[in-house]
């Protein structure tokens, strides 16, 4: 497992990576429903956009998934660095995680202002042994949940690199090919392995009280 699998799946463990397909699910059916009912939303200029209302469908959902305690977790609403609109961000224990759609799961999101801003964030973990010796933290680390843009093709969580081309550091799998029994208990990380991920949030623990996170 790489620094960046083994950092993700500490903050989002495969329990909890089990509750994103069907949310995302009921979040594209009700879209599509509201769609359906909607007349106007029939017009080619409205059928343009209909990735809006599947991201405000998505957001919703995860708002409720949290508030409900099945994810534990905070989130915030944030504004945009040009103001507008906001965005929703999931506040984990030691990382963000922030929800884009693409139309390629392999290519990070359009590079817009907060998005480049964050994942700079993310330098310090390409290796945690670099990270340990430099003993730096920039910010929370950011994490993408990324889905399919009209139809729900694919859900990956993804550590994106700093470098908006370089893609990711770290992706996992189509959650949607998940497993349905997540009980199993995941194998044993090597002992410097979990040195090097306390190490980490550590520093990153240290980073939130300077800076009032």
């Amino acid at each position: 497992m790489n620094e960046g699998e083994l950092f993700l799946t500490d903050q989002v463990p495969l329990r909890t990576r089990a509750l994103i397909p069907s949310t995302l699910k009921t979040a594209y059916a009700a879209a599509a429903g509201f769609i359906a009912d909607t007349p106007m939303l029939s017009v080619p200029s409205a059928q343009d956009n209909h990735g809006r209302i599947i991201s405000w469908a998505v957001d919703f959902g995860f708002q409720k998934l949290i508030e409900s305690g099945q994810w534990t977790c905070d989130y915030r609403w944030r504004p945009f660095a040009r103001p507008t609109g906001r965005y929703l961000e999931i506040r984990l224990s030691h990382s963000v995680v922030t929800i884009s759609q693409v139309s390629d799961p392999e290519k990070q999101p359009r590079d817009v202002v907060f998005r480049a801003n964050k994942r700079l964030n993310n330098q310090p973990y390409l290796d945690l042994e670099e990270f340990i010796n430099e003993n730096r933290v920039l910010g929370l680390p950011h994490s993408l949940l990324i889905h399919g843009h009209q139809t729900l093709d694919f859900i990956h969580l993804g550590i994106p690199h700093g470098q908006h081309s370089a893609g990711y550091i770290y992706k996992t799998p189509n959650l949607l090919n998940m497993p349905h029994d997540v009980t199993a208990q995941q194998a044993q990380e090597e002992n410097t392995d979990i040195e090097a991920m306390m190490s980490l949030r550590e520093e990153i623990e240290r980073w939130q009280r300077e800076n009032g996170q």
